[in-house]
């Protein structure tokens, strides 16, 4: 489990093509994702835009969850949370994924953390 105590990173990103999709590279942390990105996703937006868009997402969902009296939420454990979700199918396009962080609830993120605390004193 992350260190709560550690400084939020600044998202890292680039984009790339590949066989004709778009894909945005997004490091939130020490997490890194690829997600691929629609002609009506891109729009003229930046990777940079779009890479503080979906930080903002996470630090939003995690500033709700410290008003709900989870306190020791991080911005990071939000992504990483989002990111296991996604794991095994790869990450889906950008709306499902701020579909995905806007809609997270309390249980759902409570569970995730149980299971990585158990699936980290396995390892």
């Amino acid at each position: 489990m992350p260190d709560h105590e550690q400084k939020h990173q600044e998202p890292h990103q680039e984009s790339h093509q590949e066989e004709n999709q778009q894909v945005l590279r997004l490091v939130v942390g020490s997490t890194k994702e690829e997600i691929p990105l629609g002609e009506e996703e891109r729009s003229g937006v930046s990777d940079e835009e779009l890479s503080r868009w979906i930080e903002q997402l996470c630090i939003s969902k995690a500033e709700e969850f410290r008003m709900l009296g989870y306190e020791h939420v991080e911005p990071q454990e939000i992504w990483e949370c989002i990111s296991d979700k996604h794991q095994k199918n790869g990450m889906p396009a950008l709306h499902r994924l701020v579909n995905d962080i806007l809609s997270l609830k309390v249980t759902q993120f409570m569970n995730w953390m149980t299971m990585s605390i158990y699936k980290s004193s396995f390892k």
